[in-house]
């Protein structure tokens, strides 16, 4: 359940009236890798298994995921360690037209709703794979990862769009995971860049309708002759 009803009173202009507003669900997971507590995380409360399996890997904690367990707001996986980290070296391209395709599909039911979630999908040979929704934009990312993970789909063919802005810290989850191209409707920041630049992540953002702009790594996305 992501979705709860809530009393409220809305007030306009004109007059205030009580009303059933739906809300976010909000609830706190302690997660636990190869049994040692890492860390506590606030997240929608579905697709956990995911959430802990991209999260583990994402951070850069672990390179593979042997299980994962969930039991009331516990999270346990169990993981192999992580290799020496490198840059993402993937041949994947993305065609212009794709791009759009890719967001359009960045759509919260939730948001939708509530005006309080976040969403991710991923990519793979042009088909959607994954989407999650949440109302933290990490979250998002760890959950589409951790499904990739749990059906053994390459990350490094995959290509993730999401609906946050991309800070160093949310470049980095997906140059841990080894996804090649990230693209998002929302803004970079300075450090966010210069990770992907370092990485070897294509970063494209403000990708809004027929418009996008790209800060790292153009080399990937295919552009007709003449644009």
């Amino acid at each position: 359940m992501s979705v709860c009803e809530s009393l409220a009173t809305r007030v306009d202009l004109e007059c205030v009236t009580e009303t059933l507003d739906d809300v976010c669900i909000e609830e706190s997971f302690r997660i636990y890798l190869n049994n040692e507590f890492i860390g506590e995380l606030v997240a929608t409360p579905y697709q956990l298994e995911e959430l802990g399996a991209g999260h583990v890997v994402c951070e850069g904690l672990a390179s593979g995921v042997s299980g994962v367990q969930v039991s009331g707001d516990e999270i346990r996986v169990h993981a192999e360690t992580p290799d020496e980290k490198c840059t993402t070296k993937s041949s994947v391209t993305i065609e212009k037209e794709h791009i759009r395709e890719v967001m359009d599909s960045v759509i919260s039911e939730i948001w939708e709703r509530t005006g309080g979630a976040h969403c991710s999908v991923l990519f793979s040979d042009g088909r959607l794979i994954a989407r999650s929704e949440d109302i933290g934009r990490h979250n998002t990312v760890d959950k589409v990862v951790g499904y990739a993970i749990l059906k053994n789909i390459d990350l490094s063919t995959c290509v993730l769009g999401c609906s946050g802005r991309q800070p160093a810290m949310m470049v980095s989850k997906v140059a841990n995971a080894g996804i090649p191209i990230v693209i998002s409707r929302s803004a970079p920041t300075d450090k966010g860049i210069r990770t992907a630049d370092l990485a070897g992540v294509t970063l494209i953002c403000f990708a809004r309708e027929n418009r996008f702009t790209v800060y790292a790594h153009p080399d990937r996305i295919i552009l007709h002759q003449g644009l």
